[in-house]
């Protein structure tokens, strides 16, 4: 069958939408992250931790926008006073420094910090952190971070969700897995990627880059 011109454009632009279609609905792709221990750190506790004037090193650019990995690394001690070692730092420098860990990090600092949206530190768990040139104790900011999905302004309207709404997330990994109270996070310089700690990853059999299903409640 010979197809003219004007036929094969209409028919290559069905294929397009329909695609589209697909990887835009609640049905579509979730990327997720896995998000291992780390530090956020102030200026005052940088300055403390590592000397004065002293300026973090970006390592890589993480995949939200205007947040990134730094060479720098810190231990973390507990009252079990068993170190942490090699904790990574991520910029860029924030307000008051925080500490996010998992569950199983916990054990070993035998430390209980509160499950928590980032940057939510007040009454959190306290923790030591050593750097080469000195020790920061934190009476307060230490966390699990809780699921969470970033999302950007246009992707939120997509899958009909608003910023702080709680929805669910399949995934099929090593271990089927339904993760309850997910929570979403939409800005316009978000990009879509759901993240989750090394606990959950492990327990569910997924790593980077796997797909998650968003489920939303029937409120």
């Amino acid at each position: 069958m010979n197809l003219s011109e004007q036929q094969l454009r209409e028919l290559v632009s069905k294929v397009v939408e329909s695609v589209s279609d697909k990887t835009a609905t609640t049905e579509g792709d979730i990327p997720v992250g896995i998000s291992n221990r780390h530090i956020h750190l102030s200026r005052e506790h940088v300055e403390i931790l590592f000397g004065k004037g002293y300026q973090l090193t970006k390592l890589k650019d993480l995949s939200q926008p205007g947040q990134y990995a730094c060479k720098e690394q810190l231990t973390l001690v507990g009252p079990s006073m068993r170190a942490i070692e090699g904790v990574r730092v991520l910029g860029p420098e924030r307000k008051s420094s925080q500490v996010e860990i998992s569950r199983t990090d916990s054990f070993t600092l035998k430390v209980k910090p509160p499950v928590r949206e980032s940057g939510d530190i007040k009454g959190s768990a306290p923790v030591t952190v050593i750097g080469p040139k000195g020790i920061v104790t934190l009476n307060e900011g230490c966390i699990i971070a809780n699921r969470h999905i970033h999302m950007s302004e246009d992707e939120g309207k997509a899958f009909g969700v608003r910023d702080g709404e709680y929805v669910d997330v399949e995934l099929n990994g090593e271990r089927r897995s339904l993760f309850y109270d997910v929570q979403i996070r939409v800005h316009k310089d978000f990009r879509l990627e759901m993240h989750i700690d090394t606990d959950d990853a492990n327990a569910a059999g997924v790593g980077n880059g796997f797909k998650a299903k968003l489920i939303k409640r029937n409120n």
